[in-house]
């Protein structure tokens, strides 16, 4: 099913995370000439496409904004974008810790808004995003907005608002997370005498390789670990340290919950 795409997108920002979106849009076939960004440094984005450094003087009927900026820029983006707003527009916004009901408050005129958390690999497709919407936004919006979100990969949309720390822990900030598990899985090859940069290579190939089986497998990663973790082997002697008083849950969930707190932390401060 082809894509659905915006009349007009306008992005307030593209920094690493809405700039990853941008791209993959453009590779699956939105026209350039359709899309509007505010850049206060006028940096050009990708041709064709427009690089403002102050808002218009109006924006089109039915423009998808996508609110891109630092979550601290919100009062003065508000302040400028909220006079331009109206009905007929529908806001994105990828603001950590910037509640639903906040955005209303700064857009009273447009009734369609959704939250969405991207994370990195949306630009390559393979991301993951979860969704927001109260019941203040109507169908079709959800429609056209889980529609633009597909080609960036996973769309989840969630049930409860009140869920967006926690999944920002895990699916926003996971990515960091990961990178950093395959650099001290190299780092513990290269302990063991293998040289660095074959240790990296071996690393980066070994987690994206299982981690594409596991997307294919009909078994969880939980059953898949045991299956190749054969009793007396090396990899079930290993698998034992990891599992030894549940040390790599525990990590994981210490991992999580700092990153949910902070986020937490931020909103309250926002």
């Amino acid at each position: 099913m082809a894509t659905l795409w915006p009349d007009h997108l306008f992005l307030v920002g593209c920094g690493n995370m809405a700039g990853q979106m941008l791209a993959r849009w453009l590779d699956c076939g939105l026209d350039p000439a359709r899309v509007t960004v505010l850049r206060p440094s006028g940096k050009t984005v990708a041709d064709g496409v427009r690089v403002v450094t102050d808002y218009p003087v109006a924006l089109p009927a039915g423009t998808t904004i996508l609110l891109g900026m630092k979550p601290y820029q919100i009062d003065d983006v508000a302040a400028a974008l909220a006079p331009l707003s109206d009905a007929t527009m529908q806001i994105v916004s990828i603001l950590a810790g910037t509640p639903l009901a906040d955005l209303r408050t700064r857009f009273p005129a447009v009734r369609d808004i959704v939250r969405a958390m991207p994370n990195l690999p949306v630009g390559l497709g393979e991301g993951v995003t979860a969704l927001y919407a109260d019941d203040g936004t109507s169908n079709i919006a959800r429609a056209s907005i889980d529609a633009l979100i597909r080609p960036l990969g996973l769309a989840e949309w969630m049930d409860a608002e009140s869920l967006f720390n926690q999944v920002t822990a895990l699916s926003g900030c996971g990515p960091a997370f990961l990178f950093r598990f395959i650099d001290a899985l190299a780092q513990a090859g290269e302990a063991l005498g293998i040289p660095a940069d074959q240790a990296a290579r071996m690393a980066l190939a070994t987690v994206q390789g299982s981690a594409n089986m596991a997307a294919r497998a009909s078994d969880g990663p939980g059953v898949l670990a045991d299956r190749v973790a054969s009793p007396g082997g090396m990899t079930r002697e290993g698998m034992n340290i990891l599992d030894a008083d549940d040390r790599l849950l525990t990590l994981l969930i210490d991992t999580l919950t700092a990153a949910r707190d902070r986020g937490e932390a931020m909103a309250r401060k926002a």
